[in-house]
């Protein structure tokens, strides 16, 4: 296992420079931080019911998000601007409360389940677009923006017909795309710093909402899947 761990080390260093480095660590570090603020408002919402989703929580992460990219990120604004972070990344938990409560009554051990799984996911997908050649996953960029765009007209088409085979079908693409932006968004976080672009707390945005895309996906797809399960037996 030692072993492993330094051949990865060396792997990395030798992938990477210093400074490239350094920046993901700042990146992954205030992904950590968001998350965490993200679960400890799922769990206050589950068991205390404080704050519930709605539009009040929409505009609060929309305005927490705003204020984010609107402040200029240097030294001074460093502490200003994590406060904005954690602030969106906390109305994100609090909207993800209704889903979270549907998912509990089918079987509470799907939340574990779907946490663990994300994390490796999530990962998996980091690291090979760490260790890929340089730009390679770059070009998907147009692609993932089309199939998006794809989805969010899926969904406003299936308010009107009401097809689970749409549903389902959004979920699963949905699940892809988001994979997808992880080796987008890391290899894209990687060249911007290259160019010069030291802000890690607005790039860390980009990999938290696909951190959550994953999770929500996974956590609909286990839910419907243990239904069934349920449903077979009776």
């Amino acid at each position: 296992m030692a072993s492993a761990v330094k051949s990865f080390m060396r792997s990395f260093n030798s992938k990477l420079e210093k400074p490239v480095r350094d920046h993901l660590k700042n990146v992954y570090g205030c992904l950590t931080l968001s998350t965490i603020s993200a679960g400890v408002e799922a769990y206050i919402h589950m068991y205390t019911e404080l704050l519930s989703a709605g539009l009040l929580t929409i505009l609060g992460s929309l305005g927490c998000l705003i204020a984010l990219m609107a402040t200029p990120g240097n030294d001074k604004n460093i502490g200003l601007r994590m406060g904005y972070l954690l602030g969106f990344s906390f109305f994100a938990g609090v909207g993800m409360g209704p889903l979270l409560d549907a998912v509990v009554a089918v079987s509470p051990s799907i939340i574990v389940t779907a946490l663990v799984g994300t994390v490796v996911i999530f990962g998996s997908f980091s690291l090979s677009a760490i260790f890929a050649e340089r730009g390679r996953w770059l070009f998907l960029g147009g692609t993932l923006t089309t199939l998006l765009t794809s989805m969010l007209l899926l969904l406003l088409a299936n308010v009107f017909l009401g097809s689970y085979l749409i549903f389902k079908a959004h979920v699963y693409l949905g699940l892809l795309v988001m994979c997808g932006f992880v080796l987008y968004d890391t290899q894209l976080i990687i060249e911007k710093r290259r160019h010069g672009n030291k802000d890690f707390v607005a790039h860390s945005v980009d990999l938290f909402i696909d951190f959550i895309g994953i999770f929500k996906r996974l956590l609909i797809i286990l839910s419907e899947r243990e239904q069934q399960k349920r449903n077979r037996r009776d």
